[in-house]
């Protein structure tokens, strides 16, 4: 419930919730609209995401940091072909913190690369990270976040949507390109997925 409602605070939402011993309840809607509205789908992702990052964790080992950078990217043997996204999650000392892969099946490059974006953002949501420095080796990709770039490829927009729904929940938030060979340990997940799936 805490977590909640630093992400709650930040979108300036006001929930209606009850907890009773082992068991929270959440009521969502915008007041002011009548009902259900984006804002409030924008929460519940959120508070998903958190649920999901902390399931099985003590409090104690509950992983809460202000500031972090996030190192994402996506693959796709074939373009489209088998595909998986992957994310680093570095403190700002450089110590990694938190790393995921995520096998994706047929899909391209850059579909892959949203999906690992949208990974690392929840999952920056879950540690109540303030500021947040992503990290990507697609500069198309970058650009179109920044919303510098159209999105011509309709499959790419509700990926995009997604992970623009997901900024306002941080106070600071920037996009990066880097040359692949400062991308490896994102790529290492990427691979690591695809060699698995291979595998079985």
């Amino acid at each position: 419930m805490q977590q909640v409602a630093k992400v709650a605070a930040r979108l300036n939402h006001h929930p209606k919730w009850l907890n009773e011993w082992n068991r929270v309840e959440f009521w969502l809607s915008t007041h002011t609209s009548g009902g259900v509205t984006q804002k409030d789908k924008v929460l519940a992702d959120a508070i998903d995401a958190v649920f999901e990052d902390l399931k099985g964790q003590s409090v104690e080992n509950q992983l809460v940091l202000d500031e972090i950078k996030i190192y994402a990217d996506g693959g796709s043997r074939g373009n489209p072909g088998p595909s998986a996204g992957g994310y680093v999650i570095l403190d700002m000392a450089d110590n990694v913190v938190k790393n995921n892969g995520k096998y994706l099946g047929t899909k391209t490059n850059n579909q892959a690369e949203y999906h690992a974006i949208k990974g690392g953002l929840e999952a920056a949501v879950a540690m109540k990270a303030r500021v947040v420095h992503v990290f990507l080796d697609s500069l198309l990709v970058v650009n179109q976040v920044k919303g510098i770039y159209k999105i011509k490829n309709q499959e790419l927009l509700p990926m995009h949507k997604a992970i623009k729904e997901l900024l306002p929940l941080f106070e600071e938030i920037e996009f990066t390109h880097v040359p692949r060979e400062l991308n490896k340990l994102a790529d290492a997940e990427v691979n690591k997925s695809l060699d698995a799936e291979a595998d079985k």
